[in-house]
């Protein structure tokens, strides 16, 4: 009986050990699998299509101007070069000008990068974030849950949203770009949250949602695995507005002195060239005008031609093709080693 009893339980350590070796293999195949994907194989997608490439390029260098040019290029100061310099007229001094006070115009908007970045991406995770939470969730649940969401976002969707954010800012005169960003937005999403309710009803009656309910998978799981893949094109799109959204009105208000000017932004520098410098009344500094609306142009165009590109890692059917090639490389793979098996 004590024979039988430990060789019964050696075989219940072996099992467990058996069981929590399988585990761990399981665990690092599992990680494989979602990194090829969620990472490897929608990377290659998105760096195949050529608006990707562009975009990605331009916004990266707003990173490096934000992070590096601003370590490297010196802060703008009054009187730290001569005044009123004309573009490439000292290049190695300014070389795209000073103001009438002697700061480098380039040193301004290169110092109004990072403030601008932290802004768009606060805005942008915020609005788009926000709308896909509530419109998932309304379109996905329905019934009084439906009606409670969609009220509120018809409260904020009534709301006249440039009143409410220029409210919000005098009386919160925020500093931190992040929030000024999120106050930019505060009302933004309701009308996305809206369209991405429209969605989510028609999807919720497609036959692979109505599968994962039948087999039970959780509303969290069934939201995050089957419905908002299938947004996140025009959600991606959104994005990309959210965020020109977000630098448009930054640079409106503050051209308008409605936020503190003690954050550098391109608009302040718009509005120091029409105010002070008179750029647009032909005196020769039309030109510190054209240097922040440039910073302004091209990473709205950045991130346009970013979520454009990004539209074909969710659609499904360039993921379908992408997994048949895949296999049919494989199997080609297959095929070329297998007679060099045979005659070794």
């Amino acid at each position: 009986m004590k024979h039988t009893e430990s060789d019964s339980t050696a075989s219940n350590e072996f099992e467990f050990g058996t069981t929590s070796s399988d585990v761990e293999v399981t665990t690092g195949e599992r990680l494989r699998d979602i990194y090829e994907e969620f990472v490897y194989k929608p990377g290659l997608v998105a760096w195949d299509d050529r608006r990707t490439r562009i975009g990605s390029i331009i916004l990266f260098a707003y990173v490096l101007i934000g992070t590096v040019g601003v370590w490297l290029y010196e802060a703008p100061a009054t009187n730290q070069d001569p005044r009123s310099l004309q573009p490439f007229e000292q290049f190695f001094v300014a070389p795209l000008g000073t103001t009438g006070s002697g700061e480098d115009v380039l040193a301004m908007a290169i110092h109004a990068t990072p403030a601008m970045l932290i802004m768009v991406l606060a805005g942008g995770v915020f609005a788009t974030g926000f709308a896909v939470l509530i419109g998932t969730v309304a379109g996905y649940k329905g019934g009084a849950t439906d009606r409670l969401l969609t009220t509120f976002s018809d409260i904020a969707m009534s709301i006249p949203g440039l009143p409410l954010i220029m409210v919000v800012a005098i009386i919160l005169s925020p500093e931190n770009p992040a929030v000024i960003g999120v106050i930019i937005t505060i009302n933004y999403w309701a009308g996305l949250a809206r369209s991405i309710r429209s969605q989510v009803l028609a999807i919720r009656e497609h036959s692979y949602v109505e599968a994962s309910r039948t087999m039970g998978t959780g509303t969290a799981r069934i939201i995050v695995k089957d419905i908002i893949p299938n947004i996140m094109p025009y959600v991606l799109v959104n994005f990309a507005n959210a965020a020109r959204y977000v630098i448009f009105a930054a640079v409106g208000l503050y051209y308008l002195g409605v936020l503190p000017t003690s954050v550098s932004n391109w608009g302040i520098q718009l509005n120091n060239a029409y105010k002070q410098a008179g750029a647009l009344s032909g005196g020769g500094t039309f030109y510190q005008l054209l240097v922040p609306m440039a910073f302004i142009m091209f990473i709205a165009l950045a991130f346009i031609l970013l979520a454009q590109g990004m539209d074909r890692v969710f659609n499904p059917r360039v993921r379908t093709r992408m997994a048949g090639e895949s296999k049919s490389e494989s199997d080609d793979e297959n095929d070329s080693v297998a007679p060099t098996e045979v005659m070794n």
